[in-house]
């Protein structure tokens, strides 16, 4: 974060009445009084349910348009010994949804095989290849997770060889979606479930649910699968309140607990003793992705649903072995792409496109995204395969990139995506036409407000306001994630206390001892890419800083240090 300039301002303030009611009602400070009411908690009820999510609280899974179609299927395919395949996306929420399913359906169903699409040779989504697997295997229902939801000619496809679709998908449909046995996905505007932002792995377990409670089972034989959604819901960026905080905040429990074989492994080889939702993103979310980017993903649901610890440390050491690889090609292609701008004086243009043809497709998303962190602008990368290019798209907040792909359409083959990230192919002979044109329509259409990268701070605090029952307070309120993000502050007038120095191995971050004069309090912090700022913070230089609040392990000692995010020097 350390390399652009960020505009610091301030979140929207909560009702002050709402504020008031929660102090007296939970005897907190204002400033905690303030998170919990920007949570939408408005009430000793709500706060009691926001601090201790119950999983009696989650929804009847017979809410759900269609569930009663899906359940009555896959117990008639039972009955009839008919073979099924459980169908998912390559990525994160795709295979833990697989893995779930498939694990799920062999408690009770001899006749259950799994099927991940090959990301280059199939793309996402439901395939013709994988009908036709289905078709050659004698399966006649199919069982897709985490896409389908606007697959109507594959479904069809489908029906022509005698096999029917149950759908579980959580994007936003089309006016219409495909005519299969079951559609369920809570974005359905007929659909009257309660939660609308389920992960694909979310709305897999609903209907496992719904089975369960029809074959007469308690619920918490199904608490073996919390990992799994702990996983999906935090690697697939849904928001993590409602249904999914209750399911994140168990799942993480039982990943600490009594996680299953698997995450066991990748724990281990992470040196990771406790999860927290950032540590499933950034170490097991990228752990399984790499199946998908670089081999296939049916390695990662193979290593989520294996038993035998032969098989468990054989595929988890092709899988961390990937992940190295998949770093080590982000890690060269963004210094590649990085020099290709500054080569060719690109640095103050509105938008970055870049090519070369032997980047590896499986990590030109995520290049996209580190390029977009060092130059705040839309962004696009091309690699070369099977003879097109093939782009990732990245965007700034508030800008839509796929409207702007929309505009240059008759540059590309093919293209799609959302908002903020999009995917497409192009002859490549149209590459430079499409460069000129991208710029041009970004340059139009991009304000200078999008082009200011922005940290949005919850309240302005005092370290002495930092205390052990603040802390532990705060920390009940993760998970954190989309729609609850971990609390960012703003101390003002810090100065160097002593012991700050540079650290890590290229001595790029900043190791803080910082005091606030007003209070005489002080604290430990760590600045990740900020050891720029060491001579001005030795020197006596006084800084403002934005950051997180956070425990640090160090031998045995556990204490609260800073995760700082931003710093300026403060206004004398």
């Amino acid at each position: 974060m350390g390399k652009l300039n960020f505009k610091w301002v301030k979140s929207e303030q909560p009702n002050k009445a709402i504020v008031a009611e929660l102090e007296n009602s939970l005897g907190v400070e204002n400033s905690l009084a303030k998170l919990l009411a920007q949570r939408h908690v408005s009430s000793f009820e709500e706060a009691r349910s926001f601090f201790r999510p119950e999983l009696d609280s989650l929804h009847d899974p017979f809410l759900m348009q269609d569930m009663d179609k899906a359940v009555e299927r896959i117990f008639a395919a039972n009955q009839n010994h008919e073979h099924i395949l459980v169908y998912g996306d390559y990525d994160v929420d795709g295979t833990t949804s697989v893995a779930m399913m498939s694990d799920y359906l062999r408690g009770f169903h001899t006749h259950i095989e799994s099927y991940i699409p090959d990301r280059y040779k199939e793309g996402y989504g439901i395939s013709f290849a994988g009908i036709d697997y289905a078709h050659e295997n004698g399966c006649t229902l199919i069982i897709a997770l985490d896409c389908g939801i606007k697959s109507m000619d594959k479904v069809n496809y489908a029906k022509e060889r005698g096999i029917d679709f149950i759908i579980c998908d959580h994007h936003r449909p089309s006016k219409t979606w495909p005519n299969a046995v079951a559609v369920l996905d809570p974005k359905r505007p007929d659909c009257a479930y309660p939660f609308k932002e389920l992960s694909g792995c979310g709305v897999g377990f609903k209907l496992i649910q719904a089975l369960h409670e029809r074959r007469n089972r308690a619920f918490d034989e199904l608490e073996v699968y919390l990992d799994l959604l702990c996983v999906s819901i935090g690697s697939d960026l849904v928001p993590i309140n409602g249904e999914n905080r209750v399911l994140c905040f168990h799942g993480l429990e039982r990943l600490n607990t009594n996680p299953r074989p698997a995450f066991k492994a990748m724990m281990a080889a992470a040196n990771k003793r406790h999860m927290n939702i950032t540590d499933v993103v950034f170490t097991i979310g990228p752990r399984i992705n790499a199946a998908g980017r670089l081999d296939h993903g049916q390695l990662a649901v193979h290593l989520l649903t294996a038993t035998e610890e032969v098989e468990i440390e054989d595929l988890n050491a092709t899988i961390n072995e990937l992940n190295a690889t998949r770093k080590s090609f982000d890690q060269s292609i963004t210094i590649e792409a990085l020099n290709q701008i500054t080569t060719l004086k690109e640095e103050d243009r509105k938008s970055t496109v870049v090519f070369q043809e032997n980047w590896h497709k499986g990590v030109i998303g995520i290049v996209a995204s580190r390029l977009t962190e060092n130059y705040y602008r839309p962004t696009v990368v091309f690699t070369q395969s099977n003879g097109v290019l093939a782009g990732s798209a990245r965007s700034v907040k508030g800008f839509d990139v796929y409207n702007a792909l929309s505009a240059c359409a008759d540059k590309l083959e093919q293209f799609g995506g959302h908002m903020y990230a999009a995917g497409m192919t192009m002859a490549p002979e149209n590459y430079d036409a499409f460069k000129t044109k991208f710029e041009e329509v970004v340059s139009a259409t991009i304000t200078e407000e999008q082009l200011t990268p922005v940290i949005a701070f919850d309240e302005e605090l005092l370290l002495s306001e930092i205390t052990d029952k603040f802390y532990r307070i705060m920390k009940q309120m993760a998970p954190f994630g989309p729609d609850n993000m971990a609390p960012v502050f703003l101390s003002k007038n810090l100065v160097n206390a002593g012991r700050t120095k540079l650290v890590g191995a290229d001595k790029i971050h900043l190791k803080l001892h910082l005091l606030d004069p007003e209070t005489n309090s002080t604290i430990d912090g760590i600045a990740f890419g900020f050891g720029n700022w060491e001579e001005d913070i030795c020197s006596g230089c006084p800084v403002d800083i934005l950051y997180h609040i956070e425990e640090n392990e160090w031998q045995g000692n556990v204490s609260k240090q800073l995760r700082v995010l931003d710093i300026k020097a403060s206004e004398v």
